[in-house]
């Protein structure tokens, strides 16, 4: 069996997959899958441009997945009324200020001779700087926070169209993974993780505790969609033309226009994820992509022949986090709604590595297959642990201790699946289901 068709025959393997849960148990279920896995997929692009390309170990995706969702509330939902007047010039002008703070003594740090008054000099300018900083952003923060903060309370956005915000989503991951690419990438691989790791916790601890900007964890409710190729059930369900394409299909007008949002969504997400796909093959194949692999090979050797690693691993870093914002600003425009609560390393950091580990590291192709598949398994294996459980204990007596446990041990099986496949495929399949060529 050559090497395509065993590729191809694992996509259409998954594909079966995805079909089997439309058939055996709802469609809606399994439209769900398909547009979690096309967002995963992108995603796991995105990781595996910085891993599979340039050997960069980020183990902070949930902080660049989680400005990217952001990016949605400040891009797509409406001003709220009065902030800006309220506070918010205020906060902007004290964040420019902390800025202006940390520059200058950057600047007396580069350019004044080392000693106990450039000490006693910078000492001076960060106090001073964070006292007035917090004189002008505490009561402009109030003043935005006190605005109906039973649904308010933040800033609000620019009203822009959704679909305006992905890229937005991207830039302002962009921009973070640049900011901590410029002080983290000089770290070895395991300080490097840790650095990464800790800057994503420290993102999301912004966004649950800073209500002015996307109401912490109060949430933001009613983002709006990609229209018009997404619309609403309510309007579909009142529109007699595609309520008779419903009952020509046999559907119920509500599963049908559930089923047309869904599908909607899926046909952006596939557009996007096509484009991207498209344009990692490319870089692969470039020779821009051959000297990532160089440096990721042999980072002496690509250095001894000229070329500038650092500048390298921070661009390819800035482009996977990029992605990965993106990817997240898609998952909260599907979600239609912002929840910071919810964004843990479990999810969207180490799933993302599994997908990656599994598909195949430096392989595109290998990344998409792993994503789509791990989030299958993701999904399903805990509905069919409880299942599995509930037939092998079928003849035990109820009330049992064994039966009880056994049952609520389904569960876990998630976790357990997720190790048990990495296991798998490490021992027999090392490089990946796809390896890289």
């Amino acid at each position: 069996m050559t090497e395509s068709v065993k590729n191809t025959l694992l996509f259409v393997v998954v594909g079966g997959l995805i079909l089997l849960t439309g058939f055996t148990q709802s469609w809606n279920s399994a439209i769900l899958i398909l547009n979690m896995g096309l967002i995963s997929a992108i995603m796991a692009i995105g990781v595996n441009l910085q891993w599979g390309f340039a050997g960069l170990f980020n183990v902070g995706v949930m902080g660049f997945v989680a400005l990217g969702g952001l990016a949605v509330v400040l891009v797509s939902t409406a001003p709220t009324p009065g902030a800006w007047s309220s506070g918010g010039y205020g906060i902007v002008l004290s964040l420019l200020l902390g800025a202006a703070t940390v520059v200058a003594a950057v600047l007396v740090a580069t350019r004044m001779p080392k000693g106990r008054a450039q000490t006693l000099t910078i000492v001076a300018i960060l106090i001073v700087g964070f006292f007035i900083y917090r004189a002008v952003f505490d009561p402009s923060v109030a003043g935005v926070e006190a605005i109906e903060p039973a649904v308010a309370g933040n800033l609000g956005g620019l009203n822009l169209p959704v679909l305006v915000a992905w890229p937005a989503g991207g830039l302002l991951a962009a921009g973070a993974a640049w900011l901590i690419g410029k002080t983290a990438l000089g770290l070895r691989s395991d300080y490097l993780a840790i650095a990464t790791l800790g800057i994503a916790e420290i993102i999301i601890a912004i966004m649950k505790n800073e209500d002015w900007l996307a109401r912490g964890v109060k949430n933001v409710y009613g983002i709006p969609r990609p229209a018009p190729v997404v619309g609403y059930e309510v309007d579909l369900q009142n529109d007699p033309s595609f309520v008779a394409r419903a009952d020509w299909f046999g559907l119920d007008p509500v599963i049908a226009s559930t089923l047309s949002v869904k599908l909607g969504y899926s046909l952006l997400f596939m557009i996007v994820l096509l484009a991207l796909l498209w344009m990692a093959q490319m870089a692969l194949k470039s020779p821009w992509g051959r000297m990532m692999r160089a440096i990721r090979d042999n980072e002496v050797a690509a250095e001894a022949m000229g070329k500038d690693v650092t500048r390298r691993h921070l661009q390819i870093f800035v482009l996977g986090s990029a992605i990965c914002g993106i990817a997240g600003a898609m998952m909260t425009t599907l979600d239609g709604q912002l929840t910071p609560g919810t964004y843990n390393p479990l999810r969207f950091t180490f799933l993302v590595w599994v997908m990656v580990i599994v598909g195949g590291s430096g392989n595109n192709f290998g990344a998409v297959l792993g994503a789509f598949l791990i989030w299958f398994l993701w999904v399903q294996v805990e509905p069919m642990g409880l299942w599995f459980m509930s037939l092998i204990t079928s003849s035990m007596p109820d009330g049992s201790a064994l039966k009880s446990h056994l049952i609520d041990s389904a569960a876990h099986m998630r976790l357990f699946t997720m190790g048990l496949v990495l296991l798998i495929v490490l021992r027999f399949s090392p490089r990946g289901l796809i390896p890289e060529k």
